[in-house]
């Protein structure tokens, strides 16, 4: 069976990533770790190359600059079918997305599922460390998106997924138009519309204790653009 990949986007996570891949490879001795870097100016990218002198099941990929959540992600996938992984799964570095998730999200895909996402909006999933404000924010965010788009998935805006063979070479069919967070709801748009099978897992999504998060408010912006766009488009 090929290895699953878990790809993880970077930018100055230095306080995080290490930690990190620790994790997930004890929590998913099965698979590698790909480290997407865009040239954080703290170290991130060094530190990764550094560990991968002692770490088989690790790779790096170094970008040029800050190009965006969304490419980052095409990227991962792009990687992943090129070296033959069956799966790919994405987190964020700032441990927001639990490890110990991992091997359920895999299975969730090894099952048949095309794309799993880890799930704050489903009964067992919960947020740990967020003011009223974000949580309202995000509620919000996730209603509009799912009227809007008349979206059957909860979670509309979590990173916290795992695609299939079958999903990636659908994915990299067509280049994405988003590059932040709202890339989050493009990707998930064009799966339910293309019927492929979602499931949702619940996770318990907690605050990062390290570094700061990557969220303004021209990512919320861009993330309502990107449902107005969306919204005007079935395919």
């Amino acid at each position: 069976m090929a290895r699953p990949l878990v790809c993880i986007p970077t930018y100055n996570e230095a306080s995080n990533i290490l930690a990190l891949i620790e994790q997930v490879h004890l929590a998913a001795p099965q698979a590698d770790v790909l480290v997407i870097d865009d040239s954080s100016p703290d170290g991130t990218g060094d530190l990764v190359r550094d560990r991968m002198l002692k770490d088989a099941r690790l790779e790096a990929m170094a970008r040029p600059g800050k190009l965006g959540l969304g490419t980052a992600y095409m990227a991962g996938f792009a990687f992943a079918l090129q070296h033959g992984y069956a799966t790919a799964l994405t987190m964020d570095a700032d441990f927001s997305h639990p490890p110990e998730s991992v091997p359920i999200l895999l299975a969730a895909v090894d099952q048949g599922a095309d794309l799993a996402i880890g799930s704050r909006y489903v009964t067992g999933g919960a947020i740990e460390g967020w003011a009223i404000s974000r949580r309202i924010l995000s509620a919000t965010a996730n209603l509009v998106a799912r009227q809007a788009l008349r979206l059957r998935t909860r979670d509309c805006t979590g990173g916290f997924r795992c695609y299939s063979l079958r999903s990636m070479q659908f994915l990299v069919t067509r280049p994405l138009r988003s590059s932040g967070y709202s890339a989050l709801i493009e990707l998930l748009t064009r799966c339910e519309r293309a019927n492929l099978a979602i499931k949702e897992i619940p996770i318990t999504f907690t605050d990062r204790t390290h570094g700061r998060s990557k969220i303004s408010r021209q990512e919320i912006v861009l993330a309502m653009l990107t449902v107005a766009r969306l919204a005007g488009r079935r395919t």
